[in-house]
């Protein structure tokens, strides 16, 4: 993984959004950086906003 990709993780569940890989299956495409995420965008995992998701120290 590229140090220019970051990791988020969702504060309620633990999802994971890592920058480097997307989620595909919901139409976000490896490498979409976090501030390209449709504000919209929910959790899949527990269904809240990006609002609930801190960035990882690596």
């Amino acid at each position: 993984m590229s140090d220019d990709f970051k990791v988020y993780k969702c504060v309620i569940c633990g999802f994971e959004y890592n920058e480097a890989e997307g989620i595909p299956t919901e139409g976000i495409l490896a490498g979409t950086k976090w501030e390209d995420v449709p504000d919209d965008w929910l959790c899949p995992e527990c269904q809240v906003g990006k609002s609930d998701f801190e960035m990882l120290v690596q």
